[in-house]
């Protein structure tokens, strides 16, 4: 069973149509599994002006309705509290968001593995880490640097299900700020693959490695493209492969036990 983790500003029904293709390349490669994917919405539904680049004028002309949008949290910037000239970024909502994503677990998990995009992909690592061991008792004994509140672990993934077996992360980043220290310190055990587009304007490079870093058992895919996910056949290959892997346990869908991989597509392992 996969989880999918939409965008911000996309629904999950949204999310669906634009992953049809990894939908189907993943169902055709692993006929012998029993896969079912799940795709929630995120519980937070979005103002016009939470939506990046939108402008009165833009709606006006527009001929439109606009698709609702939704999101698994809102992020904002605050003044730093001893840094005049910095800013502390805090994710509001982020507590209803991950009690969205334990609520589904509850009801169609448990899962094999996560999908996420852009936020979702974020979302996913968030939710990679908490299913780990010891997780928890990190969250209960982490004091940021700065002495402020860490985020709380939240109580809906106490006892949840298992570990993942793999997370993929397209366009991803890690939350950031010492508030989220206890979701990346120590380093996620959980297998990832972290697909990272050249000419992503959105989340930059530097972001998505920033996430790497944070992956002990981390494989990372470059595409030539920008802020989507990469629906050619080198990269869907490389998707289902990695998936692969993981479920029949080749390895550990990493470059090995504490060591991170980047690859092109003509040197992984492809299923067709």
């Amino acid at each position: 069973m996969i989880n999918y983790r939409s965008c911000y500003t996309q629904s999950g029904h949204l999310f669906r149509s634009k992953t049809r293709a990894l939908h189907k390349a993943l169902t055709k490669s692993l006929s012998n599994y029993d896969i079912h994917l799940s795709y929630p919405t995120g519980p937070i539904r979005l103002d016009p002006a939470d939506i990046p680049g939108y402008t009165l004028q833009s709606c006006n002309e527009s001929a439109e309705e606009p698709e609702p949008a939704f999101g698994w949290w809102r992020r904002k910037d605050l003044p730093h509290p001893s840094n005049s000239e910095e800013t502390e970024i805090i994710y509001t909502g982020l507590q209803d968001g991950l009690a969205r994503i334990a609520q589904v677990i509850r009801e169609e998990g448990p899962f094999d593995g996560v999908i996420g995009f852009s936020q979702g992909a974020c979302a996913a690592g968030i939710v990679a880490s908490l299913l780990e061991e010891g997780r928890r008792e990190v969250f209960l004994t982490s004091t940021p640097p700065d002495g402020k509140n860490s985020e709380p672990f939240p109580q809906s993934f106490q006892d949840l299900q298992p570990p993942l077996k793999f997370a993929i992360i397209y366009s991803g980043f890690p939350a950031p700020g010492a508030r989220h220290n206890a979701f990346y310190d120590p380093p996620l055990k959980t297998p990832t693959a972290h697909f990272l587009g050249t000419l992503d304007g959105v989340v930059e490079e530097g972001r998505s490695r920033a996430l790497v870093e944070r992956c002990v058992r981390a494989r990372v895919v470059v595409h030539p493209g920008g802020h989507f996910l990469p629906s050619q056949r080198p990269w869907l290959d490389a998707a289902v492969g990695f998936v692969r892997e993981c479920m029949e346990k080749k390895g550990d869908g990493g470059g090995g036990k504490g060591e991170r991989k980047e690859e092109g597509v003509e040197d992984m392992e492809v299923p067709f």
